[in-house]
């Protein structure tokens, strides 16, 4: 089991304010940057919980480990697996948001409220994962969407990694007034 990091991140979370902020999500990655909107109104413990993350440096140096084209991205292992998180779980906030290109969306195990550091975005609509998976944020503007189809372009083997590690360097959030 990884290492429970409920504590830091419930710390890191004490200034986070929905109602004063909007949020974004940045991640610097070896393919270029990747801005995230955040979407509190309908998944505020999935928002905080990638804030939380976020803020103390969980993403930092993580590899995309699952590649599907014209599917999704995953990235939060710890590992590189696809079997790890940060020690803690949180409960699914099914929404009405289709899963479509840019999509941020929270991977779990078959328990719906299994989900802990792994998040995926979409390459294309993916309707099938629609009320199933947490929705929670989207892609913040072209550049960033472009980056996203970039990683789901690159080489995998027979288990959807990729060849070549695809990381994310580093990652911060941006809080502006509403």
């Amino acid at each position: 089991m990884s290492e429970n990091r409920r504590a830091e991140v419930d710390a890191a979370l004490a200034d986070v304010d929905f109602d004063k902020f909007n949020y974004q999500v940045v991640f610097e990655t070896s393919k270029g940057t990747i801005k995230m909107d955040l979407y509190p109104d309908v998944a505020p413990g999935h928002c905080r919980n990638i804030i939380g993350l976020t803020k103390i440096g969980f993403y930092d140096g993580i590899i995309f480990h699952r590649v599907i084209p014209d599917f999704v991205v995953q990235v939060g292992c710890p590992q590189g697996t696809g079997t790890g998180g940060p020690g803690y779980t949180i409960d699914a906030e099914f929404n009405n948001i289709p899963h479509e290109t840019g999509v941020l969306s929270m991977a779990r195990t078959n328990d719906p409220n299994s989900a802990g550091s792994q998040f995926f975005i979409c390459l294309g609509r993916v309707p099938h994962l629609d009320n199933s998976y947490t929705v929670f944020g989207k892609t913040s503007d072209a550049d960033s969407e472009a980056v996203v189809l970039e990683i789901g372009n690159v080489e995998t083997n027979h288990s959807d990694r990729p060849l070549e590690d695809v990381k994310i360097i580093s990652s911060e959030v941006i809080a502006t007034e509403k």
